[in-house]
């Protein structure tokens, strides 16, 4: 009886402390959607930057694995960098976790390295089209969104 009652003071402790982590994230400005907590930025920076701003916060650019997540990345009206780049190697696109790419959203022509341009960063641009993603120069100021899986 005693062993029963230790599990279940660890899961209500458990069960606390996953409760705690989650208004924490809601009162900052969070929003829940699908196992993740996600935030969109207010101000733009480039790719580099907005993936360390994430990560100060526990997070990270946001992954895109479904036409779930798709649809709800496209609720911003602005230009917003993903977790997704070809910096190693050129045509391998790479999510911030280390995972490749399996499932995509590219716009129409993409990602094309535009006049030649060093295009390895990926932004949401086109939020009319379903296949909004665009390959663009990680230089390049965006707003950007996170991802803090819980």
């Amino acid at each position: 009886l005693e062993a029963g009652r230790n599990i279940l003071t660890e899961e209500n402790h458990g069960l606390k402390r996953t409760l705690e982590e989650y208004a924490h994230y809601l009162q900052q400005g969070w929003v829940y959607f699908s196992g993740s907590f996600y935030r969109i930025s207010s101000t733009m920076k480039p790719w580099q930057d907005s993936r360390r701003d994430c990560q100060q916060k526990g997070a990270d650019l946001m992954i895109i694995n479904s036409q779930e997540e798709q649809d709800f990345s496209r609720q911003s009206t602005n230009i917003t960098w993903i977790g997704l780049t070809d910096r190693d190697t050129e045509g391998e696109w790479t999510w911030v976790d280390g995972t490749q790419l399996t499932t995509s959203f590219w716009h129409s022509g993409e990602p094309n390295n535009y006049d030649k341009s060093n295009e390895d960063c990926v932004n949401i641009n086109l939020h009319d089209h379903q296949n909004s993603w665009n390959d663009a120069p990680c230089e390049n100021e965006h707003f950007w969104i996170c991802e803090k899986k819980m």
